[in-house]
C-alpha cells in the first residue's frame, strides 16, 4: 500500500509529459521559416515606341526568398488561409552591361496558395520595394544616352511570380514558375520609361525545422459589411521631360466610398484629384495657353478598386478613368498599385481609419509618380 502513492505521482507525472511532449513537437521554434533558391532567365520586354534600347538576347539573375509561413496568430491570418510572408532579395543581368546595368532588388512579398494538394500547390507571390540599377542615363561624367529607359540608380521595383510547387518532404520543396518584374523610378528622374522582364524559373524551398507549423484554429468574429466615406491627400515630385531638369510638386486628393466584404476586403469608388505643377510651368514657359494655364494643369478621374487586408497593413489595386486630362495627355485610364499603413482602425467612433498610403501611379507598364500621403475613414 505504501508504493500506491508514488504509482500515481508517476502516473499524474506520466500524464502531464505527455501532452507537453506533444505539443513542443507539434509547436517547435521556427517552424515554418525557410529559404528559397529561383534562378531564372527572361526577356526584356519593349513596352512603348519610345523605349529605344537594344533588346538583350536574354536576361538572367538569381531570386533568394526568406520565408516565414503563418500560423494565426493574428487574426487576418487564418481569414487570409495562412500565407507566407517573405523578403525576397534578387539579382538580374539584363544582357547588355554597357547599357542596362545590372540590378540588386530588395522586396517585401507575399505568398497565397491558390490550389492546394497534399503534394502538389499552385501558387501566387506579389512584392515591392527598392531596386539599385548600376548603369542610368547619364550626361557626366560618363555619357551614357542610350539607356532612356531608367534615369537614376535607385528604383521602385516590383515582383509577381506563380509557382506549380511540390512537396518532396517537411523540409523540401521544389517549383517551377513565371515570372514578372518591372524597374523605374516614378519619374523623380527622367528619362522613366523603366524596364520589364517576363523570365521563368526552377527553384529550390528548404525548412531547417519544418514546413508546417501547427495552425491556431479559432472561431472568427464576423465583421460588418460597413460602408466608409474616405478621403486621401497625397503628393509626389515629378522631374520635368528633359533629364537633370527641376523637380516639381504634384497636389493630389481623393474621396470615395469602400464596402468592407467578407470581412478581408475593402471594395471603393469615387474620384481623385491632381494639380500638376511641372505642366503648369511648361505652359507657361512655352507660352502656351496664355491665361489659362492653372485649368489646364489638373487632371480628375474617376476609380474603382480593391483593398487586400493583411491586419495593418492594406494592399490596394485600383484603376481610373479620367474625366477631365491636362494640356499634356496620356492614356484615357490608369493603374495605382501599393499599400496603406493604418494607424487607427476602429469599429466605432467618429473616426474609424487614420492611415499613411504609398501608391505607384502608372499608365499601363509606364510609371507616372509615386505618391505618398495620409488618409481618413468616417
Amino acid at each position: 500500500m505504501a508504493q500506491l502513492p508514488r504509482r500515481i505521482f508517476y502516473l499524474l507525472l506520466f500524464c502531464l509529459w505527455c501532452p507537453l511532449a506533444a505539443i513542443s513537437q507539434e509547436c517547435k521554434p521556427y517552424t515554418g521559416w525557410g529559404i528559397e533558391a529561383n534562378p531564372f532567365i527572361g526577356k526584356v520586354i519593349k513596352h512603348t515606341a519610345k523605349f529605344h534600347l537594344p533588346i538583350p538576347e536574354r536576361s538572367s539573375g538569381i531570386d533568394v526568398n526568406f520565408v516565414s509561413k503563418r500560423y494565426g496568430k493574428h487574426l487576418w491570418e487564418q481569414r487570409r488561409r495562412f500565407p507566407q510572408l517573405g523578403l525576397g532579395i534578387t539579382y538580374t543581368n539584363y544582357g547588355i552591361d554597357s547599357v542596362y546595368g545590372r540590378c540588386i532588388g530588395l522586396y517585401p512579398n507575399i505568398t497565397m496558395n491558390l490550389i492546394s494538394l497534399k503534394k502538389l500547390e499552385w501558387t501566387m507571390r506579389i512584392g515591392d520595394g527598392i531596386g539599385y540599377v548600376t548603369q542610368f542615363y547619364s550626361r557626366h561624367p560618363i555619357t551614357d544616352t542610350i539607356n532612356n529607359a531608367i534615369g537614376s540608380h535607385i528604383n521602385d521595383y516590383f515582383s509577381f511570380n506563380t509557382d506549380i510547387r511540390y512537396h518532396i518532404n517537411d523540409h523540401w520543396d521544389v517549383q517551377a514558375g513565371v515570372s514578372f518584374t518591372h524597374i523605374s523610378d516614378a519619374s523623380y528622374h527622367q528619362p522613366n520609361l523603366g524596364v520589364n522582364l517576363l523570365g521563368e524559373h526552377i527553384g529550390i524551398r528548404y525548412f531547417p525545422v519544418g514546413r508546417s507549423p501547427k495552425c491556431i484554429m479559432r472561431e472568427l468574429p464576423k465583421l460588418k459589411n460597413r460602408w466608409l466615406v474616405e478621403g486621401r491627400f497625397g503628393m509626389a515630385f515629378t522631374q520635368s521631360d528633359a533629364p537633370y531638369g527641376p523637380l516639381f510638386p504634384v497636389y493630389m486628393g481623393s474621396l470615395y466610398t469602400s464596402k468592407r466584404w467578407i470581412s478581408k476586403n475593402k471594395a471603393f469608388a469615387g474620384i481623385d484629384y491632381s494639380y500638376h505643377t511641372g505642366i503648369y510651368a511648361f505652359l507657361r514657359n512655352n507660352e502656351v495657353l496664355p491665361g489659362e494655364e492653372a485649368k489646364n494643369s489638373y487632371k480628375s478621374a474617376l476609380f474603382i478598386g480593391n483593398e487586400f487586408l493583411l491586419g495593418r497593413v492594406g494592399v490596394m489595386l485600383q484603376i481610373g478613368f479620367y474625366l477631365k486630362q491636362a494640356a499634356l495627355k496620356q492614356d484615357i485610364y490608369y493603374q495605382k498599385i501599393g499599400a496603406n499603413y493604418y494607424l487607427l482602425q476602429k469599429e466605432k467612433g467618429p473616426i474609424k481609419e487614420l492611415f499613411l498610403t504609398g501608391l505607384l501611379k502608372t499608365h499601363k507598364s509606364i510609371a507616372e509618380l509615386a505618391e505618398f500621403g495620409v488618409g481618413m475613414g468616417f
